[in-house]
């Protein structure tokens, strides 16, 4: 775990990161991570889009879509929603 000020001029090589709660970034952010990966590097993105609370961003406009919509098409990415939760009945209402 490492503050984003602290990855800008790296390159990352050989290494699994997984980024919960990707929704609470802003684009920029998420571009940052993401040209940050190096050679044998894979990154997945987890978040919803629907629970932000950055005042900063919105369902539209989050480093999640962003990267999305970015890495559309492209052979070395996918996108997998999930639609059933996983925490009990009472948090998917």
């Amino acid at each position: 775990i490492e503050a984003l000020c602290y990855i800008r001029g790296r390159s990352i090589p050989d290494r699994f990161f997984v980024l919960d709660e990707a929704q609470q970034l802003t684009p920029l952010e998420a571009k940052t991570i993401v040209t940050r990966m190096s050679r044998g590097s894979k990154l997945v993105l987890v978040g919803d889009p629907a629970q932000i609370d950055n005042p900063y961003v919105d369902s539209r406009s989050n480093g999640l879509v962003y990267t999305r919509q970015r890495m559309r098409g492209q052979p070395f990415a996918a996108h997998v929603p999930l639609s059933k939760g996983e925490r009990s009945p009472l948090a998917d209402r």
